[in-house]
Formats: structure tokens, sequence, C-alpha cells
């Protein structure tokens, strides 16, 4: 299936944009050829037909628009959103509108165009198309429809996300979302997530539960670009009768390559920074007498942080007074799973550098650990080998423990998506 964008069988018409009262979205064309030596009194009159058909009400957001033309060909397209819905356009600031400029798909011979994402709920929709003959005489056909709202209870929300728009992240980072209702519709809400990244990358999303789907390359990124993620989420039917309500834009900027590497066995951490070993740090792991004190094997993606943490081994499921039990403070932690594993200072370890004794943790001095803390981002990587516990791909940000083939698997389209050529399928309702 080929991308919305493919250069070699559609165009897509750039963006413009009409500041409305409330939030407006436009669509603005393009520079298709209308010069002609065609003698105009020969020539008929392009002729226009827009879908849905003016007058209509209550459409349904995820209906595509479609403009024909005959005796001519489409010259531009321009599509105004008003919505009118106030709950649905709570929130939205000045600057929102830009995220909801309407792009679309022009056929190879220019006659048809598609819209490329979904309409806004509870919204006026006016539609503009142009149209020239042969001898580049315009003919100019506007419709008007309204669009369903989006019911309390059943608007698609944005929970959280990681990264944030602003962060500077490592080459392993992946892109979090996660949603405030469950998604059964996965296909038409993975192609409403646009990554578009500065150097080409392909990769695609996997959904770890209904409600958090996750983007990952085929390979890590490249150093040093920026990456955006539009979420076009307004209109998309998330399930039946759930609508998205808004759209999101998320920038980020991937940083220096840094990739630390530990053979548990060898009581060391070696970090390589853009392929240049910057520092050998001297650590202690997981004593390995039981599953829970064990490091795990595998590569682990930097998460969040803290110059001070207390640590308790009874939001891990070990109770006060139990075997194994702990409560330590520890300062300049980073955490690298969700089931208690952290890179940390423990000035109290004096097996550092020479025997693994941790709870599962690796263990630094306070100079190695604080210079650790300060030089490693979210989304840096840390190989990890020479344990017989492996580090479960769900557990935390352990996605790089899937093969490529494996995470397509978990793709609802299967198929990658390229950060160049946008998303792979529609993501109107089926059969609309």
């Amino acid at each position: 299936m080929t991308g919305k964008s493919h250069p070699a069988v559609t165009r897509r018409f750039g963006i413009g944009l009409v500041a409305l009262a409330l939030a407006a979205t436009a669509c603005t064309s393009g520079d298709a050829e209308t010069q002609s030596n065609a003698d105009p009194a020969d020539a008929e009159p392009a002729e226009l037909s827009i879908t849905p058909e003016a007058g209509g009400e209550e459409i349904a957001p995820n209906t595509p628009i479609r403009v024909n033309a005959s005796s001519g060909v489409i010259t531009d397209v321009r599509v105004d959103q008003v919505v009118v819905d106030e709950a649905a356009a709570e929130g939205e600031g000045d600057g929102d509108g830009d995220l909801y400029a309407m792009t679309g798909t022009l056929n190879e011979d220019e006659t048809e165009w598609v819209s490329d994402w979904n309409l806004r709920p509870g919204s006026e929709i006016v539609v503009t198309a142009t149209a020239a003959n042969e001898a580049g005489e315009e003919t100019e056909f506007t419709t008007e429809f309204t669009t369903q709202e989006a019911a309390p209870g059943q608007r698609l929300e944005l929970v959280s996300n990681f990264p944030s728009s602003g962060d500077t992240v490592g080459v392993g980072m992946p892109v979090v979302i996660n949603f405030d209702l469950p998604v059964t519709n996965k296909a038409q809400v993975e192609n409403s997530m646009n990554v578009v990244a500065e150097q080409e990358t392909v990769g695609a999303w996997n959904w770890v539960t209904d409600q958090m789907a996750v983007f990952r390359p085929e390979e890590y990124w490249e150093p040093y670009q920026n990456v955006t993620v539009d979420l076009n989420l307004a209109g998309v039917e998330a399930s039946e009768g759930v609508f998205g309500v808004r759209n999101y834009q998320i920038d980020f900027e991937i940083g220096r390559e840094l990739i630390a590497t530990m053979h548990v066995p060898d009581h060391e951490m070696i970090i390589e920074i853009d392929g240049e070993e910057e520092r050998v740090i001297e650590v202690s792991n997981g004593a390995a007498n039981r599953r829970f004190d064990t490091t795990t094997t595998g590569t682990h993606v930097m998460m969040e942080r803290y110059e001070q943490l207390t640590m308790d081994s009874a939001t891990v499921g070990i109770p006060e007074d139990a075997p194994g039990s702990y409560l330590v403070d520890v300062q300049y932690a980073v955490r690298t799973s969700n089931s208690g594993e952290f890179v940390h200072e423990a000035s109290y370890n004096s097996a550092i550098g020479s025997a693994n004794t941790s709870n599962g943790c690796t263990n630094l001095r306070m100079d190695d650990a604080q210079w650790f803390f300060n030089n490693t981002l979210m989304g840096d990587i840390l190989d990890t080998t020479g344990t017989d516990r492996e580090f479960e791909w769900d557990n935390g940000w352990g996605y790089w423990q899937k093969s490529w083939d494996e995470w397509l698997e978990g793709s609802e389209t299967a198929e990658p998506q390229s950060t160049t050529d946008g998303t792979p399928g529609s993501v109107h309702g089926e059969d609309l």
C-alpha cells in the first residue's frame, strides 16, 4: 500500500490557513498548469462536484471530502472548519489553527482530490474548489455542510506523551502515546499519527495496550536531527461512536548518540558517544541470589531521572520486613525499567568494581553517578549482557527487545511508516 504522498502516483496540495473566529482549517493547492493555446470559445467549461453534498447535516467526521473535475483539472481546494461545539474547542490557543490545516491528495491526471485527514466534530465546513478547462478558464464551486458532534464521554483525548515538545533525547527514544479511552479502530488511528524526521527513517506503531501506542524506528534514530509527530486525531473514529476532537503536535530533537554497555560479570560500564569511548565506569550489579535481584540482560532505554530518590522495595512487591526488603535513599538515579532497575549512586556499596551485590540496580560511586546523571539523556541506550534474566519487551521501554519483524506484527496496519513519505493507509471510516 502506498503512502498518501507517494510522488509517483499522487500530488499533495500544500497548506494555507485562514484565521476564523473559533478555529479554522484551510487547504490550498497548487500549481497545476492552466495555460493553453485552446480557443476559449471552443473549450468546454470545467465542472466540479464535491462530496459530502451541500446542506448535509450531522456528517460523520471521518467522512472524506472528495472533489471531482470534468472537462478540466483541479487547481485549488480549500477547506475551512469552524468549530461550533464549544466543548470540543475548549482549551485551544490562538496558535492552534495550523494544526487543522487540511491537506489532500490529487490523482495523477489532476481530476480527483481526496482529503488526507478527517474533519473536526461539531463543525461548520466550507469547501471551495477551483478547476481550469483546456483554455485555462477557471470555474469555482463552493459547498457547505456540518459534522456530527462528539458526545461527552466519547471524545478521544491524549493523556500523556513521551517525549514532550522541546525535549532533546537519545537515539533509542520511542514515541509513547497514551489515550484516555480504548482504541479498537487501531488502523485508522495509526494512520492518523504521522512521524516526520529530517533524515529518512522507517518505523512502525505498536499497540502495547488498547490505550497505548508506541512508535519505534527499525534501527536507532540517526543523531542530530529534528523529529515532528503530527497527531491528526480530530475526527478519527477510535471505536464505535468515539471520535478524536483535537490535533496535537510534538517536536523534539535527537541529540548525540550515546551507547552504554555492560557485561555484568566484568563490573564495569563502557560509555561511547558518537562511536568514541568516553568513559569507563566501575559498577556493582545484582547479586543474582534470586530472580528479583538479577540485573536484566537486554537493550534498555533510559527513562526518568531523580537527583534524590528513596528506593523502597514495597513499590516492587517486597513489603517491609520480608526477606530481601530494603529502604534506602540514593542520589542521581536514572530509571532503566519499570521493575525497579536504576543506575544510581550507592556510596554505601564497597563492592563497586569488584563484586555484584545490589538488589538488581547498577550501583555507581558518587562522582561516576553524578557524571552519568548529567551526561545522559532520556532515550539513551544501555545494553546489558551476562545474566540469565532476560529483559521483557514491555518492562518500561524495552521495545528494542523485539526484532523488527516482531515489532511489525504489533502494528495493526502491519505496514512500516516512512518519516518522509507519510502514513501507509487511510484514516477515514470504512465504506465512506
